[in-house]
């Protein structure tokens, strides 16, 4: 039986179809490899590098201002409105005074030292000096009650009632509404006839010195 052996330490000296085939094959191989590897490097690579955010552009300064001024607007708490006071002129006080003295004494009644007088003489005056001043009163003011309700009636306030023309007394406890005892009616004056003065007058004098001669 015959045997061949292959010495595999020779080298091909020709190249035919098959060799060439076999040849261009590998190198095909070898570059498509290539590519897939280029290829995915370079996918990498991208996904590594991601683009920087842009900041959004400053907004102009005068938006910024009226952005401050509208935040300040809702923290500050509007600025309670001033108290205004009104200075009362003292010629009406004065004149009062004067139409008082006038019809009732009232300043001497007032002035006059009453501890050497009796109970007797002391209420004599008084009721001369209560008629007058009521005279002086009805000719000159229009007074009425600020309650129509009897006085010692329960009576009921309502939450906003108006704290000036009723003031509470007692045990003032929680808010309204407040159910408590009319002591007083109260006064209110609706109509004021006092009369002009004229030019010059010194309504300071309530009662001139009188000499009799």
């Amino acid at each position: 039986m015959n045997t061949y052996a292959i010495d595999l330490s020779l080298k091909p000296t020709t190249f035919d179809l098959w060799h060439v085939c076999l040849a261009g094959t590998a190198a095909l191989l070898a570059l498509i490899l290539i590519v897939l590897l280029l290829s995915m490097l370079i996918s990498l690579m991208r996904g590594k590098k991601k683009p920087p955010v842009q900041a959004p552009p400053p907004e102009p300064a005068v938006k910024i201002v009226e952005k401050i001024v509208e935040v300040e607007k809702l923290v500050h708490a509007p600025a309670p409105e001033p108290v205004v006071l009104k200075e009362a002129t003292p010629d009406a006080a004065l004149q009062l005074l004067g139409l008082l003295q006038k019809e009732a004494r009232f300043i001497d009644f007032i002035k006059e030292d009453i501890a050497a007088y009796s109970d007797a003489d002391i209420g004599v005056a008084a009721r001369v000096v209560h008629e007058g001043c009521n005279k002086a009163i009805n000719e000159h003011f229009t007074l009425a009650t600020v309650r129509s309700e009897q006085e010692g009636s329960k009576i009921t306030l309502p939450q906003g009632f108006d704290a000036a023309t009723v003031r509470l007394t007692g045990n003032i406890v929680g808010q309204a509404p407040f159910t408590g005892t009319l002591v007083h009616k109260g006064w209110q004056v609706t109509g004021i006839r006092l009369p002009k003065l004229t030019s010059g007058h010194n309504a300071a004098i309530v009662a001139p010195a009188e000499v009799e001669l």
